[in-house]
């Protein structure tokens, strides 16, 4: 792997490991711009890289409690169907849909960031209708498999206000469910692209490092500090990926 990969892939782990999820949205615009990858394969490539990464992430928090089981079980099982359907979506609508999407899925993601996150919850909570829920985790899903976004950025906020755990946890769910929806929409796209794996585990084995890193740099840093300045970061990536499709 180049330098220029290296240090790509620690970058990408860092941001997840920091944020909890969002870092993993900027793997297919890396793959695709950095690295030259086209973007159907870079998508598929963005898949295990982002899993493995975010198990890595998932592990600390695992260990400090910070994990919902029965969350990550409920909104999971319905992501990767979501995950799956987006998955095979991809290959009928073709990569000149995937590129575009994920830009306006990522100024969605950079404006959210941007939003001073105050309690998303009320301190008298309604229970979120069934309905609700479902179309959440398979609205998210289906993300993941369309544009290969882990989905961190919606399932955090989702799983406060639908599922009522609490930020800190939310965090750490997260991150398990990205990796059960890069599984599924990895399953999607099986025979449709030939993986390079020699590079995706060592781009996931360096990204892993750099999500233990960012996980200890985020104790020492303010989280609006870093999620303004990685809302920042997206919208710049979005306006040029915008201007590159549409010019």
């Amino acid at each position: 792997m180049s330098a220029m990969g290296v240090a790509l892939a620690a970058a990408v782990g860092v941001l997840l490991g920091a944020l909890g999820g969002g870092g993993s949205i900027l793997m297919v615009p890396l793959l695709v711009y950095a690295m030259g990858v086209p973007t159907r394969e870079a998508v598929v490539i963005s898949l295990p890289i982002v899993g493995l990464t975010s198990v890595t992430a998932a592990v600390s928090h695992w260990r400090a409690g910070h994990v919902q089981i029965g969350a990550a079980a409920l909104f999971g099982v319905l992501a990767m169907i979501g995950a799956f359907l987006g998955g095979r979506l991809a290959l009928l609508v073709g990569d000149g849909v995937q590129l575009p999407l994920l830009a306006v899925v990522m100024v969605a993601a950079g404006l959210s960031m941007l939003v001073t996150r105050a309690e998303l919850t009320s301190p008298e909570r309604d229970v979120a209708p069934r309905g609700a829920t479902a179309a959440a985790a398979m609205g998210i899903g289906a993300l993941t498999g369309l544009v290969g976004v882990g989905g961190g950025f919606l399932f955090v906020p989702a799983l406060v206000v639908l599922a009522h755990v609490p930020m800190r946890a939310a965090v750490g769910t997260s991150l398990v469910l990205i990796a059960m929806n890069a599984v599924s929409a990895l399953a999607a796209y099986w025979g449709a692209v030939i993986l390079p794996w020699g590079f995706v585990l060592g781009f996931a084995g360096i990204a892993s490092v750099g999500a233990l890193f960012g996980a200890h740099a985020a104790r020492r840093v303010s989280a609006s500090v870093l999620r303004r300045g990685f809302g920042c970061l997206l919208l710049g990536v979005a306006a040029f990926m915008l201007i590159d499709v549409l010019v």
